[in-house]
């Protein structure tokens, strides 16, 4: 079966169509956007590098053109590559990322909608200055930190709905599929989430010893009866909102190319077209779209409505009626939601072209000694440092630029340790998506913390990468075993990331 390139977006439910199942790595091996010169020239530039005596060409540029050398507020910087025109578009998303969401009714008739039930009144709350969320600290309420609810599936209908992709899981049936822990006035909130944490030792080969903090997650004061039986508890902090745009220009051959022993695609169906496509945003990579991502934040974390995500109620559910009988800031002279969609258009430019900031350090000795370490350790082997994004992408801007995110964006089973006992589509309870590490190296001097994976429990790279397992038990066992200095090198080298 061949597709034209007028038809390029539609192959993998083409494939679906004729073979009865999704696309494999060998069905989409040639990219059908490239000319054979093209293909060419990406299999050379994208092979893994076997000289660490010197940096790659073009290293230090994360993301390729769009990559920013601003060293100030470096995570909210424009791609470099924008136009002067379309960096007006870039400044009025930012406004609305910034936009602090009221209730209703109010005078501010533009800024009305917030909840009624919400974690957050802004984006920009919880993607700390665009950077990444933490847990609580010393007692105080979240605030960029949330518990996802979801309960299996109980029935082989259910399971069959799974399966076929109609439905991710299943929310609690009084709080919905999230713990709001904030209501407008007039309204209680779902409840509280706690936390606490049980110190584990670990002792690496050359016998240092580090501490793991191993989390337990519970709530406190509900409000509107118990949770069901079989509701799981998963805690997500936000990620960084930094080249979006771009990690979506990846083509879905080059990330399919990757599955192999481990590593599986999500899989997900898209509300608007019905077609199944390859979720790559997200902790356990539910949303195919940086609009998706954005429009289910909107929803689910503010409560506010969208064209792409319609109930003005948010997560409010049947058993919370006080809820349901709030006022909403539907302005019917604008449409039937809160955010329209000129509104959800300039939110998804901003963060699908949040520049990337540049490599630090590229060409320093213990950087590449660490990089050596990276590789011979197998963290590349998810981490895939580069890809060549599709020359057809939506937006001129992520087209055909070389990127180094260190993602494969597959999910892999990483073990009992990080397991929330949470399935989300294709995704299992073991099952986490590779997380981009270009601009980790900059989280303490962008978030002023340093708290790493879905739950922020990890308070160095160090504990993130002990905290490995299943998939990544090998590369985990391989960086305890390294000697001191070996194991400093590739820190190093992850911060310069």
């Amino acid at each position: 079966m061949t597709c034209s390139r007028s038809l390029l977006f539609l192959c993998p439910l083409l494939i679906v169509a004729v073979t009865g199942g999704l696309p494999t790595a060998a069905e989409t091996s040639k990219r059908l956007d490239l000319s054979a010169e093209d293909r060419t020239r990406i299999q050379h530039v994208t092979r893994p590098t076997t000289d660490f005596s010197k940096p790659e060409p073009f290293e230090a540029m994360s993301a390729g053109a769009a990559t920013t050398t601003a060293t100030r507020d470096p995570f909210s910087q424009p791609s470099a590559n924008m136009t002067f025109e379309r960096g007006q578009d870039f400044k009025l998303g930012n406004a609305l990322f910034q936009k602090l969401w009221v209730s209703s009714p109010s005078s501010t008739q533009a800024s009305d909608g917030l909840g009624p039930l919400y974690n957050a009144r802004s984006c920009q709350t919880c993607h700390i200055n665009d950077g990444r969320g933490r847990p609580p600290v010393g007692g105080e309420d979240a605030v960029s930190m949330f518990l996802r609810l979801a309960r299996p599936a109980r029935t082989p209908e259910e399971m069959r709905a799974i399966a076929d992709h109609d439905i991710l899981n299943f929310p609690d049936a009084t709080y919905g599929g999230q713990l709001q822990n904030l209501a407008v006035p007039g309204l209680k909130a779902d409840g509280t989430l706690v936390v606490s944490y049980e110190e584990q030792t670990v002792t690496l080969d050359s016998g240092e010893t580090v501490s793991l903090r191993k989390p337990t997650y519970g709530v406190d004061r509900l409000n509107y009866g118990p949770l069901e039986r079989d509701t799981t508890l998963s805690a997500r902090i936000a990620q960084p909102t930094l080249g979006l745009g771009l990690i979506e220009a990846i083509a879905d051959e080059d990330i399919l190319a990757n599955v192999g022993e481990t590593g599986k695609p999500a899989w997900v169906r898209d509300h608007r077209s019905g077609a199944l496509k390859l979720g790559r945003f997200g902790w356990k990579a539910q949303n195919a779209s940086v609009r998706d991502q954005a429009a289910n934040a909107l929803s689910h974390d503010i409560g506010i409505s969208s064209p792409d995500a319609p109930n003005a109620f948010g997560d409010c559910t049947d058993k919370e009626p006080d809820c349901l009988s709030m006022p909403t800031g539907v302005q019917k002279r604008l449409g039937d939601v809160e955010a329209p969609s000129p509104v959800l258009d300039l939110m998804t430019f901003y963060t699908e072209n949040l520049a990337v900031p540049a490599r630090r350090n590229v060409d320093d000795p213990t950087v590449l000694r660490g990089k050596q370490q990276f590789y011979a350790a197998g963290c590349a082997s998810c981490h895939v440092p580069k890809f060549v994004t599709r020359r057809d992408a939506n937006d001129p801007l992520h087209s055909f630029q070389l990127i180094w995110p260190y993602s494969d964006f597959l999910l892999h089973d990483m073990g009992d340790g990080l397991a929330d006992g949470q399935q989300v589509g294709e995704a299992s309870g073991r099952d986490w998506r590779t997380h981009p590490l270009w601009g980790i190296g900059l989280t303490q001097a962008v978030n002023g913390n340093g708290f790493y994976l879905h739950d922020g429990r990890a308070r160095s790279l160090t504990e993130a990468i002990l905290w490995h397992g299943g998939e990544a038990q090998k590369a985990r066992d391989t960086f305890a075993a390294l000697q001191k200095s070996d194991r400093q090198a590739l820190l190093t080298f992850l911060e310069s990331l």
